[in-house]
């Protein structure tokens, strides 16, 4: 019994040593992902293509915007119809009032199919747009990492989503530096690619 804890103590302290020994010689690094996205510091050709996107949604979004302000206007129509519909019955038109009614019913499904159909088109369109620039980053990352011999780099961001990151020393946050290094790199085959 006593050799079996003697073993069972040394396997232990083994396995801390090399651990703590890995540890030392191990250069591990974050980058926060959601940088790239910064429009003063962030990656030029990710923000570049996300302003991009953008332009080309903003037709869509303004028609949304102004069709949301049309139904506003039907609803305070329709609270108004009610409110003279109780104040002065002989005054009220129920035809009318269907007639916003239906108008507004219809408005509100026209909004809806719009907004479905328009964040599938986005969506598609952000894996045609911003999928290669994100493999390139990747990609830039591994040179990076290997460049400045880390052995590990780790998305902060995603930790910091997952719940999983317990602390962290500034020191090991290498954005800003990757961001330097990789908006420095001459342009590469990843673009954004126009709609069809």
């Amino acid at each position: 019994m006593k050799t079996i804890r003697l073993f069972t103590i040394s396997l232990f302290l083994t396995a801390i040593c090399a651990l703590a020994s890995y540890a030392q010689t191990t250069k591990v690094a974050v980058i926060n992902t959601y940088a790239f996205g910064n429009e003063q510091e962030g990656v030029t050709k990710y923000v570049s293509a996300v302003n991009a996107l953008n332009n080309e949604f903003k037709p869509l979004n303004d028609e949304l915007k102004t069709m949301n302000t049309k139904l506003q206007t039907l609803a305070n129509d329709i609270e108004n119809l009610k409110k003279l519909a109780a104040s002065n019955p002989k005054a009220f038109d129920e035809k009318a009032a269907q007639t916003k009614v239906d108008e507004a019913q219809k408005l509100q499904r026209d909004i809806k199919f719009k907004q479905e159909e328009g964040a599938a088109r986005l969506e598609k369109r952000k894996q045609a747009v911003l999928g290669p620039i994100m493999q390139d980053i990747m990609k830039a990352v591994q040179d990076f990492s290997k460049q400045k011999a880390y052995s590990m780099v780790l998305d902060v961001a995603r930790l910091e989503e997952a719940g999983i990151l317990l602390g962290l020393d500034e020191k090991a946050d290498i954005t800003k530096e990757f961001i330097t290094f990789y908006n420095a790199r001459p342009a590469t085959t990843a673009t954004t690619a126009t709609p069809k």
